[in-house]
């Protein structure tokens, strides 16, 4: 079968590191005088030929490969080691159940939903946020409860200066790792918010004010670096004035630490602040 491979030292970054960023790999660490080896090999290549399961499954003979087994720490065979995208994400130790193994396989298999949030996150990385919102809007139909759905919702709009909205869906989140990401967007989506609700003419505000307001209509318009470039002028002249310090910070949350964006403001704020 084409999902089943024998792997060595030689072949194993492009068989093993490289194809998990495509599917899952299980790789089976045995050797033929191993016993237990030879009764757990059948069941991998039985559930490998599973329609339903979408994986590689890599056979490594210890022997023959004996620094795959140091680098990865097999000590004890039959160890089944599981790979996505290039890194180990689980495993197990001898002989189990078919049920329990084909659980163990199930984790690691994208589903639908995964598969959707992932083009999702893709398009909010390449700041295609209108697309992303409604892409994000079409999952929240069936998934309004996942606050994985709800927070990459809130970045779409919040990157469009919807800050009304995208409040509301923060709020909403109440646990996991998501409430941290979330906690730290509030000041942006407070920001934004605020200012699109005050309709305060500009002639009755000082410049310092107007200045910080129109940070907020630049992420409306896209524009988030003008908007950078405002907030941090504003804070040149007042260290403190209003969020201006926490609206970029939750701005470094929304773009990602990789960004270019993020790693030029951060310095800059740095220097602006210490």
């Amino acid at each position: 079968m084409e999902n089943i491979i024998d792997v060595t030292e030689e072949t194993f970054i492009e068989e093993v590191l490289e194809r998990s960023e495509e599917l899952p790999v299980i790789v089976d660490f045995w050797a033929p005088w191993c016993s237990p080896c030879r009764m757990l090999s059948p069941v991998l290549e039985r559930l490998a030929a599973d329609p339903s399961l979408h994986f590689i499954l890599a056979k490594v003979n210890v022997d023959n490969n004996p620094n795959l087994s140091m680098q990865y720490r097999v000590q004890s065979i039959p160890a089944v080691l599981a790979f996505v995208d290039g890194d180990v994400a689980d495993e197990f130790i001898g002989v189990q159940p078919e049920p329990i193994i084909r659980q163990f396989i199930q984790k690691l298999i994208p589903t639908e939903l995964d598969e959707a949030l992932s083009d999702a996150q893709s398009l909010l990385a390449t700041r295609h946020w209108m697309k992303a919102e409604q892409a994000l809007r079409d999952l929240m139909i069936e998934h309004a409860n996942r606050p994985d759905v709800t927070l990459n919702l809130a970045k779409a709009l919040l990157a469009q200066g919807e800050g009304c909205e995208a409040r509301g869906f923060l709020k909403g989140i109440k646990d996991g790792p998501e409430l941290v990401e979330a906690e730290k967007l509030l000041p942006l989506a407070n920001y934004l918010c605020l200012i699109a609700e005050d309709l305060t003419e500009d002639e009755d505000l000082s410049e310092l004010e107007i200045q910080y307001r129109q940070g907020a209509r630049l992420i409306g318009r896209g524009n988030l670096a003008a908007a950078m470039d405002g907030l941090l002028d504003v804070l040149r002249q007042d260290k403190r004035y209003g969020e201006a310090r926490q609206v970029m910070v939750a701005l470094f949350a929304l773009l990602g630490d990789d960004d270019d964006l993020t790693q030029t403001y951060r310095a800059e704020l740095a220097s602006v602040l210490f």
